[in-house]
């Protein structure tokens, strides 16, 4: 069996902001294999947020992001359960990355039941014509344009976005894994993104 070290326990910690104590008890699971500590503290963290998903947030963060140049501005706030975790370095850094990303990506809404359905409808209009075009028989059109209303979805609504600074997570994942580090349920409440001349 490997001996845990503090190196060992401050890279691991360093790579997903757990505990010390988790770090440890994690590479001391693993043999001290750090990779497969980073999946199984990732996993632990997941089963973490998933209990604490029903949990009130009455506190937290509205966070204004400006950006470069003063073009372009995104108001969100977040909530969490206590004043402690709303003060915390690692809290005001989730909402800032949030507030940077919906600067990025103008999402049209947190899920789907915020988007427009004037907007759902035209897509749903513009994709049924392609499909005519494209000569597909009128039996299937309609699943198809479904598949990709759901993938339209995708790419607009805040919480099914791929991150973009780890597209090989979304929003919700994110959200997801920042609950498991602090301990606390997180919900992102509500945002608005002002661009100049829109």
């Amino acid at each position: 069996m490997a001996e845990v070290t503090a190196l060992m326990v401050k890279e691991l910690r360093g790579m997903t902001g757990s505990g010390i104590m988790d770090c440890k008890r994690v590479l001391a699971e693993t043999d001290g294999d750090i990779e497969t500590a980073v999946d199984l503290l990732r996993k632990k963290g997941l089963a973490k947020a998933a209990k604490r998903a029903g949990r009130s947030t009455t506190e937290g963060l509205i966070y204004s992001y400006i950006h470069t140049g003063s073009k372009l501005g995104v108001l969100v706030e977040v909530n969490c359960e206590s004043d402690f975790v709303a003060k915390t370095e690692n809290f005001a850094a989730f909402v800032k990355n949030i507030a940077m990303h919906i600067a990025a990506t103008n999402p049209a809404g947190l899920n789907a039941e915020d988007v427009d359905p004037a907007i759902i409808e035209k897509e749903r209009e513009i994709y049924r014509a392609q499909m005519l075009e494209e000569g597909k028989p009128e039996n299937i059109i309609d699943k198809i344009v479904d598949g990709k209303v759901e993938k339209f979805y995708k790419d607009v609504c805040l919480m099914s976005q791929q991150y973009v600074k780890d597209p090989q997570k979304t929003i919700t994942e994110l959200v997801k894994e920042t609950i498991g580090q602090i301990g606390e349920n997180i919900q992102i409440k509500r945002f608005t993104r002002f661009q100049m001349g829109e």
